[in-house]
């Protein structure tokens, strides 16, 4: 598997230019992302694309996630979770 955003795009929307609209209007130095199981070997392309669009420092946590109220402890500006349900 090549795992790409443009590869990614195909069978997700993830909505990455929401994301990264969200970062730079919150001004997030240090942004954290929270992925299903799924979409974990994702989170490198997912990473790269952030980091080249803003100029945070962008991590993933590889822990467990089960759902929105799972939040994980961090010391990051701002927690992305990406999911299953829509981002309201």
């Amino acid at each position: 598997m090549n795992y790409t955003i443009a590869n990614l795009e195909e069978g997700y929307e993830l909505e990455l230019g929401r994301v990264v609209s969200e970062i730079k209007k919150s001004e997030a130095k240090t942004v954290l992302l929270q992925l299903p199981d799924g979409l974990k070997p994702w989170g490198p392309a997912i990473s790269d694309y952030l980091k080249g669009e803003t100029d945070a420092r962008i991590s993933i946590w590889l822990g467990a996630c089960f759902g929105a109220c799972d939040l994980p402890e961090s010391d990051a500006d701002l927690v992305i979770q990406f999911g299953h349900a829509p981002w309201e």
